[in-house]
């Protein structure tokens, strides 16, 4: 135990009564009463107060502590807030990128579209101008031959009619000097003049049997087309 003299007990004693301070901890346990009231009392104040001080810490230690633990738990919600607010921000970026790519091959698309829309509008002109420029031309080929059949019909009836008038008129040509050359002679010519008529008669029908099957089928032709 430790032994105070009693001056020092006075000093201790004036030094908490005029400015308030007095020992703490376990050191008041340590000192010896020796049945002095006064610092007895001193002591039992010392130690009240020391422990009302010790409460005081400890409720201010705990506060403390709850506070941190307070402020930890908000910074760990702080510090999750922020993750997700970076994973939003990053999928935000993400979603606009895709977005804008997705836009982009849609104008791309739009563009293809359109253009594949006016080349086929062109292609589509172009077809019809040569569908048209080929039933012209299959008209024409039709007029022309039209044309040239009806030319060849004209030039193979021509020519039929001139082979039929010149056969006849050749035959005619010789029946008649062969008439012509008896009677020169001076030969019996009445067997001659009846051949020579019954020829004539038979070529001047066998012409008009031409002509009129000629023109029979020119007009046959002209009322099929």
């Amino acid at each position: 135990m430790i032994k105070i003299d009693v001056n020092t007990k006075k000093q201790l004693i004036e030094l908490y009564q005029k400015k308030g301070i007095g020992l703490e901890g376990n050191i008041t346990k340590l000192i010896e009463r020796e049945d002095d009231e006064d610092f007895e009392e001193y002591l039992k104040e010392c130690e009240s107060k020391d422990a009302e001080k010790r409460k005081k810490r400890l409720e201010m230690t705990k506060k403390i502590q709850k506070q941190n633990q307070e402020l930890t738990s908000l910074n760990d919600e702080n510090q999750r807030i922020l993750t997700e607010l970076q994973d939003t921000l990053e999928n935000v970026e993400q979603s606009k990128t895709a977005f804008e790519l997705q836009n982009k091959e849609l104008n791309e698309w739009k563009t293809t579209n359109i253009r594949l829309t006016e080349e086929l509008r062109v292609e589509m002109i172009r077809a019809e101008q040569a569908k048209l420029e080929a039933e012209a031309a299959k008209q024409n080929a039709e007029n022309d031959l039209d044309l040239l059949q009806k030319r060849n019909q004209t030039e193979l009836i021509s020519t039929i009619v001139k082979v039929a008038l010149y056969v006849i008129v050749g035959v005619g040509v010789i029946t008649t000097g062969v008439y012509v050359f008896t009677l020169i002679v001076g030969k019996d010519t009445q067997v001659i003049s009846a051949a020579w008529s019954n020829i004539f008669g038979i070529l001047l029908t066998n012409a008009f049997s031409i002509v009129g099957t000629i023109m029979g089928i020119k007009y046959a032709t002209n009322q099929s087309e």
